[in-house]
C-alpha cells in the first residue's frame, strides 16, 4: 500500500513562480505602454520630390522687383480733327512708313471752305478800307498843314509891316495908333499860328490812332483767315512726323467731331518700356535704378525714368529708358518682363523665398535634420526680400536646408518624414 506524503513547500514555490510571471508580464505591458506613449502619433510622410528644398547661404543678396510690361515708342503723335468733318478717304493704312507731309486721311466739310472764302474776302475788304482811310486822313492832314502855312504867311507879313511902321511911328510920319493896331494884329496872327500847329499835331496823333485801330481790325481778320486756312488744310490729315502709322481708328464715310483722334504715328526706332510693378513692391523703386528688360529675344539694360505716383489695378507704372541695344524683332506693344535692381546687401544670410514669406516677418519653416530623413519646424525671422531670395535674420545658419514649398497641410505637426 502506497501512501501520499504531503509536501507544502512545492505549492509555495509554484505560487511564487506564478506571481513572478504575472509581475514580469505586468512590467512588460507597462513598459510597452510607456514606450508607445513616448513615441506619440506617427510622423506624416512627404515625398522629397514634391517639395522644394533650399540651402541657407551667406553672401551678397541682390534685391530686385519684377513686373510685366510692354515696349512703347518714346514719341507718339495723335492727330486730331480740327473741325467736325466727314471721312472721305483713308489714303494710308496702319503699318505703313510715313513722312511728316504724308497725307493719311482726306476729310470733307463744305462749311469750312465757305468760312475760308468769307475770311479771305473780309481781309481784302479790310485792306481796302485801311488804304482808303490812310488816303483820306493824309488829305485832311494836308488841309491842316495848308491852314498852318497860311497862318505863318500872314504872321510873317504882319511882322514885316510892324517892323516897317515902327521907325515911321517914332518919327511921327504915321500915327502911333496905326502902329499899335499893327502890333495887335501881329499878336493875333502869332496865336493863330500856335493854334494851327497844335491842331496839326493833334490831327497827326488822331491819324496814328485811327490807322492803329484799322490795322488791329485787319490783324484780327487776318488771324481769322489763317485759322480758316489751317482748318481747310487740316482736312488733308498729315502725319506730322517721320515714323510708322500705328492706328487709324476711323472708317470711310464716318462723321467725326472736332478734337476726335484720327490717327497715331510713332517713331519705331526710339522705344522705352512701361512696366507694371505690384504696389507692395513699388515702394522701393526710385529714379535712376538699373533695370534688365527681357524681350524674349535678348536682355536689354535700362534705367528707371519715371514712377507713376498713382496706383491702378493694384500696380504702379514704371517707365524705363532703354540704354542697351534692342534685339531684332523689338517693336511697339511687344510684351516684356522687367527686373529692377533695388539694393545690394553685401554679406547676409539668405535663402530662396519660401511660400507666404513676406519681408520683415516671422515664419515657421521645416528645417531638414542632419540625417536628411526628417524635418523639424523652427521659428525664423525674415528680413529684406528680393524676387526669389529673402534675408534670414534669426533661426537658421549657413548650410542648413529648409523646405520652401507650401507646408500648410502639415500645420498640426512639428516634424515630418521625408521619403
Amino acid at each position: 500500500m502506497v501512501m501520499d506524503i504531503a509536501r507544502p513547500e512545492l505549492k509555495i514555490k509554484k505560487r511564487r513562480r506564478l506571481l513572478i510571471l504575472v509581475g514580469v508580464a505586468a512590467l512588460a505591458v507597462a513598459g510597452i505602454g510607456i514606450g508607445l506613449a513616448r513615441l506619440g502619433p506617427a510622423l506624416p510622410s512627404v515625398e522629397r520630390n514634391n517639395v522644394l528644398i533650399g540651402t541657407v547661404e551667406r553672401g551678397e543678396l541682390l534685391r530686385e522687383v519684377r513686373g510685366p510690361g510692354t515696349l512703347v515708342p518714346k514719341e507718339i503723335r495723335w492727330i486730331a480733327a480740327e473741325t467736325a468733318a466727314r471721312v472721305e478717304r483713308i489714303v494710308v493704312k496702319p503699318g505703313a512708313a510715313v513722312q511728316a507731309d504724308t497725307v493719311i486721311i482726306e476729310l470733307g466739310n463744305p462749311e469750312v471752305e465757305t468760312q475760308l472764302l468769307a475770311a479771305q474776302t473780309a481781309v481784302i475788304a479790310a485792306e481796302s478800307d485801311l488804304a482808303a482811310k490812310r488816303t483820306d486822313l493824309q488829305s485832311k492832314l494836308l488841309d491842316e498843314k495848308s491852314a498852318l502855312a497860311s497862318a505863318n504867311a500872314e504872321y510873317a507879313s504882319s511882322r514885316m509891316q510892324a517892323e516897317a511902321e515902327k521907325p515911321l511911328a517914332q518919327k511921327g510920319i504915321i500915327p502911333t495908333v496905326q502902329y499899335k493896331r499893327t502890333l495887335i494884329t501881329l499878336e493875333q496872327l502869332k496865336s493863330r499860328v500856335e493854334i494851327e500847329e497844335q491842331r496839326v499835331a493833334a490831327f497827326q496823333r488822331n491819324i496814328a490812332a485811327q490807322i492803329a485801330a484799322e490795322k488791329a481790325r485787319l490783324g484780327q481778320l487776318v488771324n481769322t483767315r489763317e485759322l480758316r486756312q489751317r482748318q481747310a488744310d487740316a482736312l488733308h490729315v498729315r502725319a506730322g512726323i517721320t515714323g510708322i502709322l500705328q492706328q487709324v481708328p476711323v472708317e470711310e464715310g464716318q462723321q467725326v467731331a472736332a478734337g476726335a483722334n484720327l490717327a497715331r504715328v510713332a517713331r519705331p526706332g526710339d522705344l522705352m518700356a512701361e512696366l507694371r510693378i505690384a504696389e507692395t513692391q513699388a515702394k522701393d523703386v526710385a529714379l535712376g535704378q538699373a533695370v534688365r528688360v527681357d524681350t524674349r529675344n535678348g536682355i536689354v539694360t535700362g534705367r528707371v525714368l519715371r514712377v507713376d505716383p498713382a496706383v491702378q489695378n493694384g500696380s504702379v507704372q514704371v517707365d524705363v529708358e532703354l540704354t542697351g541695344e534692342l534685339p531684332p524683332g523689338a517693336r511697339p506693344d511687344l510684351s516684356v518682363d522687367g527686373t529692377i535692381e533695388i539694393q545690394r546687401l553685401p554679406d547676409v544670410l539668405h535663402v530662396g523665398r519660401p511660400a507666404f514669406g513676406q519681408p520683415d516677418s516671422d515664419l515657421r519653416l521645416f528645417r531638414v535634420d542632419a540625417g536628411g530623413d526628417t524635418a523639424t519646424r523652427v521659428p525664423v525671422r525674415l528680413g529684406k526680400a528680393s524676387v526669389n531670395q529673402i534675408e534670414i535674420l534669426q533661426g537658421l545658419d549657413a548650410g542648413q536646408r529648409v523646405i520652401l514649398s507650401d507646408t500648410s497641410a502639415w500645420d498640426q505637426y512639428d516634424r515630418i518624414r521625408l521619403k
